[in-house]
Order: C-alpha cells, then structure tokens, then sequence
C-alpha cells in the first residue's frame, strides 16, 4: 500500500469511528426516543397570548426549535379564551402565516358545541386551513355530570365523526383529568372508549394525567390504533412541569407504546420556557 493510499483509508476509518462515536453519544444522552424523525407539534393554547403579540414570530421561534407542526384552536370557538385575535382573520391566511413560519397544520381543537350546532361551518373552516383532524376538546360538563351524560356526549360525537369523516377528515377526543374519575363503578375514560366508534372518534392523549396516577403507554397498549396522538408535557413528583425528559414520565416506554396506539403526531403542550429544551431532548438534539 502506497502512502497516499494508507492516509487517504485512515482518513475514512477515523471519520467512521468519529461518527459512530457521535451517534453512541447521542443515543446514550437521550435513549428515549426511537429516532428523531418524529412528527413533533406543539399546542398553542399555552402560548395564545404571545401568539396574539406576534403570531407570525413566535410560529417561526418554534420552528426554530425544531417544532414541525402546530396545533391551533379554533377561533370562533375560543374567542374569549385567547384566540380572538384571528376572530376575523381567513382560515387560508392563518394557513399561510403557519406555512410561512415553516411549520404544517394538521390538527385543530374545537368546543364540543361547535361539532354539534355548528359543524357544518367548522367544516368548512377546516377544510381551508386543510386540517386532517377535528378535535373535541371536551364536552364542557359540570361536575354534577352522571355517566349517562358522558355516553350522550359520546353518542352526539359519533355523529359528528360521521359527517366529519364524510368531508374526508377524522374526528377526535382529547381527555382532561375529568376523565379519569369514576361514576357507577367504571372509570369514565374507559366507558367512554367504549362508546365511541373507533372508525370515527380518534383519541387524543393527555399525558399530564400522570398526576393522577396514570401513564399514556397503559392505554396506548391497551386500546392499540385508538389513538393519533398526545399531547405532551412532563412533571415532578410533585406535580411540578418541567421540560419533556426531566420529570417522572418514562419516555422511553411512552414512545414504544405509541406505536401500538397509532399515534401520528406529538404535541407539546406546556409553558414557553420549556418548549425549547422539550424539543433538544425529544429530537436527540
């Protein structure tokens, strides 16, 4: 072997084994996560009151994260509760703004009266901002509520998922703590699960029920294809948001799940301060 040739071949084996160091490092620094080609969103209600100082700005500060997609709430929907200020802006123009920043919009919260006495205007609204999934963000019911009242709901968002479905988009369900209580012996989450269709209502999982005692990864596995994704935040012992990876939630036993739950999309959902470290940590950056 000449000289040239023997430099030029150490040259690459050194490269090699420098980038094998660099993936053992980063997997070592962050063994959670599967890969960092996960479809990481966030929600934007935490942030509604900086999105209506800038909203183009702070879209593109999440991408600049390495946020790829958002998830807005409907405006009509949620005028007095921070959305306001897109009241009367178009849907295309909200779309636009979102593209521009870098990012993709593929789903949108919604109150539960809005997919029942008003549907077919959200639908439209939806199909502008070119939405895959239309979320029910809860049923609003009191605290008196009684099951019966939970599976009534449920029944009005099978229908709505129906027509949904029709207009080529996916209804879905996004569960706060309310439903993990129990009325006449079931915990109502699961009786919920069991009202739905699954072909028409998709779920959408809180993991700050952790809290509570309970973890996503149980549920991904035990109602596998249910869900289409969660909405992320992490927490202390106690019961304190830190950044994603530096509370009690097993993340890596979380994202292995999910794949048996069906989840397409992971939405962070916490304050400003931790969306950053949130995003290094779930992308392995």
């Amino acid at each position: 072997m000449n000289r040239r040739k023997f430099i030029s071949q150490a040259a690459i084996g050194a490269g090699g084994a420098l980038i094998l160091s660099q993936m053992n490092n980063r997997l070592l620094a962050n063994p959670a996560i599967p890969n960092a080609d996960v479809a990481l969103g966030f929600q934007t209600y935490p942030i509604r009151s900086m999105l209506a100082k800038d909203f183009s700005g702070v879209l593109k500060t999440m991408a600049g994260f390495g946020y790829k997609y958002v998830e807005m709430c409907s405006p009509p929907g949620y005028v007095n509760a921070g959305f306001g200020f897109l009241v009367d802006t178009k849907p295309a123009d909200i779309r636009k703004t979102i593209e521009e920043a870098g990012l993709n919009c593929p789903s949108c919260h919604f109150g539960f009266k809005e997919l029942t006495d008003k549907l077919d205007d959200r639908i439209a609204f939806s199909k502008e901002m070119d939405l895959s999934y239309m979320v029910c963000s809860s049923f609003g019911l009191p605290k008196t509520a009684t099951l019966k009242d939970y599976l009534d709901a449920a029944d009005k968002l099978n229908l709505a998922g129906e027509k949904i479905r029709q207009a080529g988009m996916q209804a879905g369900y996004h569960n706060h703590d309310m439903e993990f209580a129990t009325l006449d012996g079931q915990l109502i989450y699961d009786a919920l699960m069991a009202r739905f269709k699954p072909e028409l209502v998709k779920m959408q999982f809180q993991t700050e029920v952790i809290n509570l005692g309970f973890k996503a990864s149980t549920y991904f596995r035990k109602y596998p294809g249910r869900f289409f994704s969660s909405h992320l935040s992490d927490w202390t012992s106690d019961k304190k948001q830190v950044p994603i990876g530096k509370g009690i939630i097993d993340w890596k036993d979380f994202f292995e799940a999910s794949k048996v739950g069906g989840l397409k999309y992971y939405f962070v959902e916490m304050d400003f301060d931790t969306f950053k470290d949130s995003a290094a940590f779930i992308l392995g950056k």
